[in-house]
């Protein structure tokens, strides 16, 4: 992880490292184990909003209300999904205009 990673999931509040007295900032396993949470999330692809609602819930250890989160947080991940979905086919109907008017340009140069 870059310096600057770390810097930007704690501006956005995914972490909370301890400070040492001379205020370096120090990474204990547990934050550490969070970073690679919070990494896994972005690489999947999710918006920090929806990062930082369920991080408390799949880092604090305890199972209280695991399933409502849970149930909560698939839902939002599938309209996330969904939204991309709907994206991706705006973006292939446009690829295969462009794809046509190319073809056609170029026939019409010959």
């Amino acid at each position: 992880m870059s310096a600057r990673s770390l810097r930007h999931y704690e501006d956005e509040g995914l972490i909370v490292p301890g400070r040492f007295s001379n205020g370096f900032r120090d990474y204990c396993q547990s934050t550490i184990d969070r970073v690679l949470v919070v990494r896994s999330l972005l690489e999947s692809g999710l918006p920090v909003r929806l990062i930082r609602e369920i991080l408390p819930s799949l880092t604090d250890g305890s199972d209280a209300g695991t399933e409502v989160v849970c149930a909560e947080f698939l839902h939002e991940v599938q309209g996330y999904r969904d939204r991309l979905a709907a994206r991706i086919a705006v973006l292939s109907d446009q690829r295969a205009a462009l794809d046509a008017y190319l073809r056609e340009a170029r026939r019409t140069d010959l």
